[in-house]
């Protein structure tokens, strides 16, 4: 049987130098316990067919599709703060680029398929927990409407991977508007290949930002679109709680999407310095430094674009700067407007930031669950105020704040049904707890039992419905319950 992929492949037509020509290595006996079959039409795939034994082989790299070209990507990053000259795609292979149902090119790539010449002594495989929890995070990243990376399949392969113990290995099929990551750029840029950069800057260009062809100055529109989809991305995941917790800028990418679910977690209880991350020891990519962080990557990626903007550096750094000076506004007025839909206020008034600030303030200091909170004050637009107040250690301190609350929703015109409708748009009831997560791997790798799996996925296809059925599921974890630490899926 031939499963056809309509392969068009750009990335691998650059220099040689841009990636290391690779296969996927076989594995023993792959099984498919996932597949995305919404995301498989989307792509121009037959779902029937991937869902054979022969599909199961090529989601697992064990054969390989007619026109995959498959690569390994070349990049560089900084690594919590620590530059390394070489990382690239240590346990991942670019099969090759599709474009989909809507005219987007999309990346195919196998996560786990083997070593590659980056793997840096590893041995290129993924343990299922890690494959699990990135299909979950960037599913439900997807339902909520945040640019993400996407999961088409996972598969197991019948063979263990060595960790701190024997795991099942799997492997994940991961779909992007690309992978190429400030850590590309890096990657040239630290070889003094100003050639590479501008090849790279060129295809990049042509890929994500096609109207910027045209533009008096491309490179310098480039580092600005970047700058503004890095901002709007970073707002996003604040407004949700969502902690990336490893924001390499390996991990960054140029087109706007979240990628690489490693130790990435939800706040449950609000609180801005939270650090999930077992590597994260200082704090770094805690939830309230991660606009910070997203401006020193792109920092980065600014540094490696200098030889295109301008002969004479001086200058070249002063044009940078300004475009890099546009990121705190473009991150605070989308982070602001979205705060401001989060508590149902439908125009900006002055007062309004600190108004919200003191929301938050009074969440933090009485432990108030971050989703929770958002969404049952959807309920208290509608003069339901018990869910609320019960998620402070206090309710006085919520008293307090919907008094003045109340004064300024009554400046507005939306009756109380009409707002909380709205307030429901943007607060999910639903999201990937952690203590979810990880039932749902353990139920896996200890029993092989993809039911809570497929249950969770249910639930978190539609994060803004009430679902009655799977009420739980918004519950926040009982203290025993609780996840203090992710884990890197390396």
């Amino acid at each position: 049987m031939t499963i056809h992929f309509p392969f068009q492949n750009t990335y691998s037509a650059l220099p040689a130098n841009f990636f290391a020509r690779v296969a996927p290595t076989p594995v023993a006996a792959p099984r498919l316990i996932k597949l995305n079959r919404p995301l498989a039409i989307q792509l121009g795939l037959d779902p029937d067919l991937l869902s054979t034994p022969e599909g199961a082989e090529i989601l697992a790299g064990k054969r390989l599709p007619d026109g995959a070209d498959p690569i390994a990507m070349a990049y560089a990053g900084h690594q919590f703060g620590h530059f390394v000259p070489q990382l690239g795609d240590g346990r991942a292979i670019l099969l090759g680029e599709v474009i989909d149902k809507d005219g987007v090119r999309r990346d195919i790539q196998l996560k786990g398929s083997g070593p590659t010449p980056f793997s840096r002594r590893g041995d290129g495989r993924a343990a299922l927990g890690p494959v699990l929890r990135e299909y979950i995070v960037s599913e439900a990243m997807f339902a909520m409407g945040i640019p993400t990376t996407r999961s088409l399949a996972a598969v197991v392969t019948g063979e263990a991977v060595m960790r701190e113990t024997a795991l099942p290995g799997a492997v994940l099929t991961r779909i992007a508007s690309s992978h190429i990551r400030v850590g590309t750029f890096q990657f040239f840029a630290a070889r003094g290949d100003t050639d590479g950069v501008r090849a790279l800057a060129d295809h990049v260009i042509a890929r994500h930002y096609p109207d910027l062809k045209t533009a008096e100055r491309p490179y310098h529109a480039l580092l600005a679109a970047v700058v503004a989809r890095q901002a709007a991305l970073i707002a996003r995941w604040l407004l949700v709680g969502f902690i990336h917790g490893v924001m390499n800028t390996d991990n960054t990418s140029i087109s706007g999407e979240t990628i690489d679910y490693g130790p990435c977690a939800f706040l449950d209880t609000y609180n801005p310095a939270q650090v999930f991350s077992s590597i994260d020891e200082m704090g770094r990519y805690a939830y309230a430094n991660q606009p910070r962080i997203g401006l020193w990557n792109l920092t980065r990626l600014a540094e490696c674009l200098l030889p295109l903007f301008d002969g004479e550096q001086e200058k070249a750094i002063e044009q940078a700067q300004e475009i890099l000076g546009e990121f705190p506004e473009k991150f605070t007025v989308a982070y602001n407007a979205g705060l401001r839909a989060k508590v149902g206020l439908f125009t900006a008034r002055d007062g309004d930031d600190a108004l919200i600030q003191d929301l938050l303030d009074a969440m933090a200091k009485n432990a108030a669950d971050f989703t929770l909170t958002f969404r049952k004050l959807g309920d208290a637009a509608a003069d339901d105020t018990a869910g609320v107040r019960a998620e402070f250690t206090d309710p006085a301190a919520y008293d307090e704040w919907a008094t003045r609350w109340r004064t300024r929703l009554a400046l507005e015109p939306q009756t109380p049904a009409e707002r909380k409708a709205a307030m429901d748009a943007v607060n999910p009831a639903f999201i990937p707890r952690n203590h979810r997560i990880e039932a749902v791997i353990q139920a896996a790798v200890n029993n092989d039992d993809y039911a809570p799996f497929e249950e969770l996925l249910t639930v978190l296809a539609r994060p803004f419905e009430d679902q009655p059925q799977f009420a739980a599921y918004a519950e926040p974890p009982l203290p025993e319950q609780r996840v203090t630490q992710t884990f890197c899926g390396t």
